[in-house]
């Protein structure tokens, strides 16, 4: 494959994780390998296009093993000192949410999916707390039980 054709893939598969999907910084990764393979011929590296496949295969791999999940816990929020300032915050609820049930709620100018977690049924017009951040997803627990 082309030199040019290896940072054109790498940068779409970069663009793709960044814009269009969540696949949790794998793309990222095959992305970077991708660039690197290509960068190998104007650095005056040939390689045949076997040799280029497993590079690739074997750099993709290497890279997300070592790197993939202290990039993803730092981007992410698990990074030590890190405190998710929206656990323990008020959410107003429009429609009733029994135990386990579902709906969406605004916070801070955006639209999220909550979960009840509680035991008790979250009736509209009352607000609920937050006691867990699941991705794009809120856990959220009555206010009627304190």
């Amino acid at each position: 494959m082309p030199w040019w054709a290896w940072l054109i893939t790498g940068l779409a598969l970069m663009g793709l994780e960044m814009f269009a999907v969540d696949a949790a910084f794998y793309l990222i990764f095959i992305g970077v390998a991708a660039l690197l393979i290509g960068l190998l011929e104007p650095l005056g590296v040939a390689m045949g296009l076997t040799a280029q496949w497993i590079a690739f295969a074997v750099l993709a791999l290497v890279l997300m093993v070592l790197f993939r999940e202290r990039l993803y816990k730092k981007l992410r929020g698990g990074a030590a000192g890190f405190e998710d300032s929206t656990i323990g915050s008020l959410v107003d609820i429009t429609s009733d949410v029994s135990p386990g049930a579902s709906t969406r709620v605004r916070m801070r100018g955006s639209e999220w999916t909550a979960v009840n977690i509680g035991a008790e049924t979250v009736p509209a017009g009352h607000q609920a707390r937050i006691a867990e951040v699941d991705g794009l997803t809120l856990k959220i627990t009555s206010q009627l039980q304190e």
